[in-house]
């Protein structure tokens, strides 16, 4: 698939910066003239994704966040948001809905939030290396009437 646009970019590990990402996403994917509701799925996923990398990627530590995001032809979202934190041991089970290393106000819903909003998700993972979380969105195309 051709690539139509794309930007990257990185930041602290820092739970002030979430925000931030979400923004970053909304005003990238807004080149595709989503829908409030298609808007919304992609940020709570980013949403979720950035979290993951700060509370449990980097849990002893500030490193850094990775975005890079193109818009596809088709009028498709890619984004990959990446971490070089402790990584995840089992992934598989890490995207079971409930499943938690930290506990305490930690659902565990994560990845299923995440795969719920998203027409994709990828997760590769290597302990001590870190995790990318690559996801897919597709745009539904406006109608619009002439008259």
């Amino acid at each position: 698939m051709q690539t139509i646009n794309k930007f990257s970019m990185n930041f602290l590990a820092r739970s002030s910066n979430e925000g931030f990402a979400r923004a970053c996403i909304a005003a990238f994917a807004a080149g595709l003239d989503p829908t409030l509701e298609e808007l919304n799925d992609i940020k709570t996923a980013v949403s979720e994704a950035v979290t993951n990398c700060i509370v449990h990627a980097y849990a002893e530590k500030i490193g850094k966040v990775y975005i890079m995001a193109e818009i596809l032809e088709g009028g498709i979202i890619k984004i990959k948001i990446r971490d070089n934190g402790c990584g995840i041991e089992n992934v598989d089970m890490a995207m079971q809905p409930l499943f938690t290393t930290v506990g305490g106000e930690r659902a565990g819903l994560g990845f299923a939030v995440m795969q719920s909003f998203m027409d994709g998700i990828r997760v590769t993972s290597k302990v001590g290396r870190g995790t990318t979380v690559t996801m897919l969105k597709k745009i539904s195309p406006r109608i619009t009437v002439n008259g």
